[in-house]
């Protein structure tokens, strides 16, 4: 896996002493205990579930062992779709999610990872920042709480057969996650004949070359081994993977007062470092899928030809999935 090759382990202990900073803690001895169970599709052992462990270590330490999280890595409890349709049902309480997650809750988040839109970390922080208090209320609508966010690195195209411009795509077999909203509307913009599979089925479509194409981060695709089996990728990147943890609001809403706020100051640390580390080991990842010889491609005269399927993409999806005003007050909180 990635993080054995580029040595993330010792990041574990950083990630401990930095949840242990001052900040609020509880010294109540009561009875009672409280088992959030959280599902994931990043991998055991992946620089998401180092932080994601580390936190829960320093929840427990802060609250006596009256709060812990249990989780549940690598997709064991099925696809996101799994995760959200659990949730609901509450045979789980949350979930650490893409943007396909969140948008099966609250359909119009999908605004975050339009193509050509957000495709810098800067204009992404930007939006989350100053539209948190608007997106946490349309979780709470739908019985949700947005607890904070997490990337996944840079959206990039991996293909095994060489590619320029979107019309080369035609020829192609791209994979389009079953409920992704984005690339199904790209590829049908493009004309291409997507192929929709759940993540866990892509390595296995890969190598029966089922599937010729994928949309992924360097670190997404070093991480499940996707990058073993591609010859090309993109140079630049069409938006950032975002995601983040939801949970049911009754289940929070559940935890005593001072479990909450210790739940919530801890989160943040969390949320904070797992960005930062995932950042980094994103550009990590590309250069490990350089030195393979992966060969990078550029839009070069392309360019206005992808530029065009973009837009086209924005504009079929506006008032359709997201209001215009939701992408009026998204474009004026990235800029600067």
């Amino acid at each position: 896996m990635i993080h054995r090759r580029i040595g993330f382990a010792p990041i574990v202990f950083l990630l401990v002493a930095a949840f242990a900073l001052p900040g609020t803690t509880t010294t109540t001895k009561a009875e009672e205990s409280y088992t959030l169970r959280i599902a994931s599709l990043a991998p055991a052992g992946s620089s998401w579930m180092k932080v994601l462990n580390a936190w829960n270590k320093t929840l427990q330490d802060k609250t006596n062992g009256r709060l812990k999280m249990h989780f549940y890595p690598g997709g064991s409890q099925g696809d996101e779709r799994d995760f959200v349709r659990k949730m609901r049902v509450g045979q789980l309480d949350g979930g650490v999610v893409t943007m396909t997650g969140m948008s099966m809750v609250v359909r119009a988040m999908i605004v975050l990872v339009l193509p050509g839109f957000l495709d810098t970390y800067e204009e992404l922080d930007r939006v989350r920042a100053k539209m948190a208090p608007q997106f946490e209320a349309m979780f709470e609508k739908e019985g949700f709480k947005l607890l904070g966010w997490g990337d996944a690195g840079r959206n990039r195209l991996f293909s095994a057969k060489p590619f320029r411009a979107p019309s080369d795509l035609k020829s192609l077999r791209p994979w389009v996650w079953k409920d992704e909203l984005v690339f199904v509307e790209l590829y049908d913009v493009i004309g291409a004949n997507a192929i929709r599979l759940g993540v866990p089925e892509v390595y296995p479509a890969l190598q029966t070359r089922m599937i010729d194409m994928v949309s992924s981060s360097a670190l997404t695709a070093v991480a499940l081994q996707w990058y073993t089996r591609v010859k090309y990728m993109t140079g630049w990147n069409s938006a950032i993977i975002a995601g983040g943890m939801i949970m049911k609001k009754d289940k929070f809403d559940e935890l005593p007062p001072d479990l909450r706020e210790v739940y919530e100051t801890t989160g943040q640390r969390a949320y904070d470092l797992l960005n930062n580390t995932i950042r980094k080991d994103d550009e990590k990842a590309y250069e490990i899928v350089l030195k393979r010889g992966i060969q990078v491609v550029e839009a070069g005269d392309a360019k206005p030809e992808w530029d065009a399927a973009y837009k086209k993409v924005r504009d079929n999806l506006t008032g359709r999935v997201f209001p215009k005003s939701l992408l009026a007050a998204v474009t004026e909180a990235a800029a600067p």
